[in-house]
This record gives structure tokens, sequence and C-alpha cells, in this order.
């Protein structure tokens, strides 16, 4: 069996790897190994998060938006993912979509805007 150094080693081993690329800044190689992680384990939201945020960090938007949709759709309620997909979409210059991800997000952070005054 042929294997990489990015899909080399145990789930634990690979997802240590992409946090140390990803602490170093390097977000490419952080979703080089990120990737066969989330097609390894779909279902968890921790590998899916930080690829999404390597993608964002290195200006992958679309890639970005499309891991953040997968975790909102599961999850409506996850507060970081709500706030990074805002994000994405603004880079995109798509303003109007993400005002309502990121007012969810505030919500759920707990960060109402008085509107009385």
């Amino acid at each position: 069996m042929d294997t990489t150094y990015y899909e080399h080693g145990t789930p634990a081993e690979r997802w240590e790897r992409a946090q140390m690329f990803f602490d170093a800044r390097d977000y490419a190689a952080a979703a080089r190994v990120l990737n066969g992680l989330v097609e390894e384990v779909p279902e968890q939201t921790g590998p899916r998060l930080l690829l999404a945020r390597a993608y964002y960090h290195s200006a992958q938007l679309r890639r970005a938006e499309t891991e953040l949709r997968v975790i909102v759709e599961r999850d409506p309620v996850e507060h970081y993912a709500r706030l990074m997909l805002g994000r994405t979409l603004q880079r995109q210059g798509r303003q109007d979509e993400a005002e309502t991800h990121l007012r969810v997000a505030s919500a759920l952070a707990g960060d109402f805007v008085d509107r009385s005054e």
C-alpha cells in the first residue's frame, strides 16, 4: 500500500499533524491531511471545521463555504461554523447572505444588539 506523509498514521496522528501544520500557518498542508481525515470520519465536526479554517486562511473560499455548510446543516446551532460561514461569504462579496449567518452566530453567542437605543 503506497501512502504519502499526509495520509500516513492513525486518525489521531493525522489530526495532530494537521493541527501542527495549521499552527505553523501551512494551511495547504493542513488541508491535505484533513481532506483524508474528513473522508474517513465525516461525522466528526472537529476535522471538518479545521479543514474549513485551513481553506479560509488559504483563500480557498468556495471550499471553505462547502465544508461550513455541511456543518451548519448537521448542527444549525454550531456557533463558530455560523460565524466562519458569514465571514467566508463576506470575503466573497456576498454581504446580504453573510448577514443572516452573522446574526445567528451573534444570537447563539449571546451577543444581542439593543435595538431600543
